[in-house]
């Protein structure tokens, strides 16, 4: 059943007071939960893509699921600009939204901006996967890019772990140093700027590669025994490295498969889905073992799940309607109201 009132427009600035570290680790864990009972229902194709680079370098990338425990359907909808050398993929200034409508009655519900919970998503999806492969007591942590992904990496693993040591790098030295003092002051924790990679991922206990890089950015032979490395996006880890882990877990192989990069190391024969241990969902159902080894070193890689940004966008309508935040818009043959406030939807 729909409001009456219309649509919920969630803006950005709302969504930040209404999803936290917290709820985006547990929403997402919840969805993995969902692809383990098979609850999740995708759309076909899985993506659809409009990429015209002559005079524009623009993208739009459109995805959509039906989550049946909600329940809910949402389409996710961005368009960025890549020239190769400038990503806007992360910045607010790109189109970003998720609209939402209810599974029973094709009725519109919400449309949610997801900047933030895009952000807080694509960390939380990925690091959550340490509550079963991660060290025991990890001491060191390597950030390689210090962006969007990697700071929001940095905000979920100091929410599951007290570091004594924190690493950064980027491109710009000034970047890692205003960086490194912030977060220094912020979690009362010594984060040190690092001149290169090596530096930063040799001897950490985990490492996080999230940076807008095309390039290999990271080496296998850095990565001690017993490190965990986390790969947020395209070739974070040498795909000559993957073989040689104890163990490799992502959280989708069909959807990783979409992608150039991770399909092109398949396809060369770096690495074969044999040599997979397994994907997120069978860690978090039970299905499969986490570390077993002090020792092992272990590569948690993900691409991202539309699955649970919908459910975040979920997450964000409904507690945008508790809380009275939001604005209604109209919908074809309603009339709607100017703030949030009043009942909620059971949708």
């Amino acid at each position: 059943m729909t409001d009456g009132r219309g649509v919920l427009f969630v803006p950005y600035q709302d969504t930040l007071a209404l999803l936290s570290v917290a709820d985006a680790l547990r929403i997402c864990e919840d969805v993995y939960g969902m692809h383990a009972r098979s609850s999740v229902v995708w759309s076909s194709p899985a993506s659809f893509k409009l990429d015209v680079a002559d005079g524009f370098n623009n993208h739009w990338h459109v995805k959509s699921a039906l989550l049946k425990d909600i329940p809910t359907t949402g389409v996710r909808l961005y368009n960025y600009y890549d020239d190769g050398v400038h990503n806007t993929v992360g910045d607010l200034g790109c189109t970003r939204y998720i609209a939402l409508s209810d599974p029973h009655s094709g009725e519109p519900v919400a449309i949610v901006d997801e900047h933030w919970s895009y952000a807080i998503r694509s960390a939380a999806a990925a690091t959550l996967a340490c509550k079963w492969m991660g060290p025991r007591r990890p001491k060191i942590l390597g950030l390689v890019g210090i962006g969007t992904m990697g700071t929001n990496a940095l905000r979920c693993l100091c929410s599951m772990y007290k570091f004594e040591e924190i690493r950064c790098t980027s491109r710009r030295p000034e970047t890692r140093a205003a960086f490194a003092r912030k977060w220094s002051q912020a979690l009362g924790i010594a984060v040190v700027p690092k001149d290169s990679i090596e530096e930063v991922v040799r001897g950490a206990d985990i490492a996080v590669g999230g940076t807008t890089s095309g390039d290999v950015v990271s080496r296998e032979p850095w990565l001690k025994p017993g490190c965990t490395f986390i790969s947020l996006a395209r070739r974070e880890l040498d795909p000559a490295g993957w073989s040689k882990m104890d163990k490799v877990v992502i959280d989708s192989w069909d959807f990783n498969m979409l992608q150039g990069e991770f399909r092109r190391m398949v396809e060369s024969g770096q690495f074969a889905r044999e040599q997979l241990y397994g994907e997120i969902h069978e860690l978090v159902s039970g299905e499969k073992k986490g570390r077993e080894r002090d020792d092992e070193r272990i590569l948690i890689h993900t691409t991202g799940l539309v699955s649970q940004d919908i459910a975040l966008a979920h997450f964000l309508y409904r507690s945008a309607l508790d809380k009275g935040l939001g604005t209604w818009l109209p919908r074809a043959g309603g009339e709607a109201c100017t703030s949030g406030t009043g009942r909620r939807s059971s949708t």
